[in-house]
């Protein structure tokens, strides 16, 4: 891969765009690796994927403008549904997903990282939906998964204006869960990726699908979806095990993902 890294650390993902001379901007290419990328990630190895862009001044700057500006519409609903069938391959990785967003996160790179589960951005982050200022909607879920996010009028209200946010309102408006220095950035999405990665594997994928599954549903069938996956849980090793030492008042071993 080019322009897409993928490495794991004691049972972290990390996935870096890799694109800094055009902002780490999404083009084809660039949609394809992350993709391949994707397809790596072992939930019986990793735990936990951060996704990142290289460099200080964007995470993902947006889809590449040059690439888009000549396309047809057949080929501009091509290009979406490459972009959309990536993302939702992300965000419905089994694992829990962090976006650690340092500079630029607009249009394309802003819905990348609406696509994982949790934000955590830089001092100096700035998100936005700027595509009606260039005569598009948002075209990879954006959309759909910003009115879900933080709530539909405000939404509307970014997506309608093209208004870009910084850090401290993206905090404000639950756009994301934290913010930092620059410099400790990636730190803090370790420190929470391996906290994240120190419980029972089995039981934070489960978690996952409940809630993504439930939201979907009412809350009649929710309930349901909880009720299979909880009772999923009691097939483990790790749930026998650690239910052991806390009644045996003793430290736990280490989960083993069975």
């Amino acid at each position: 891969m080019e322009f897409v890294q993928f490495s794991v650390k004691e049972n972290v993902g990390i996935l870096t765009v890799a694109r800094p001379a055009a902002l780490n901007a999404l083009n084809d290419q660039v949609i394809r690796e992350l993709s391949e990328a994707l397809d790596q990630v072992d939930p019986g190895v990793v735990r936990c994927l951060i996704v990142r862009g290289e460099g200080e001044k964007a995470f993902v700057a947006g889809a590449d403008i040059g690439q888009m500006s000549s396309l047809s519409k057949a080929e501009g609903q091509t290009f979406g549904k490459l972009g959309n069938d990536v993302f939702r391959k992300l965000e419905t990785l089994p694992i829990p997903t962090i976006a650690a967003v340092c500079g630029f996160a607009l249009g394309g790179g802003c819905e990348l990282a609406m696509s994982c589960d949790i934000r955590l951005a830089s001092e100096t982050a700035v998100f936005g939906q700027p595509e009606v200022g260039l005569g598009i909607t948002p075209g990879f879920g954006g959309t759909q998964r910003m009115a879900r996010l933080i709530g539909v009028g405000r939404a509307k209200e970014l997506l309608y204006t093209a208004r870009k946010v910084k850090a401290p309102e993206a905090l404000a408006i639950g756009l994301v869960q934290g913010v930092y220095p620059v410099e400790t950035l990636m730190d803090e999405a370790m420190k929470l990726a391996s906290r994240i990665a120190a419980n029972a594997p089995i039981a934070v994928r489960a978690v996952k699908k409940a809630v993504n599954e439930g939201l979907q549903v009412d809350m009649d069938r929710a309930i349901v979806i909880e009720e299979e996956l909880f009772g999923s849980c009691f097939e483990t090793v790790d749930q026998k095990n650690a239910m052991a030492a806390f009644l045996e008042k003793r430290k736990a071993d280490p989960f083993v993902n069975r």
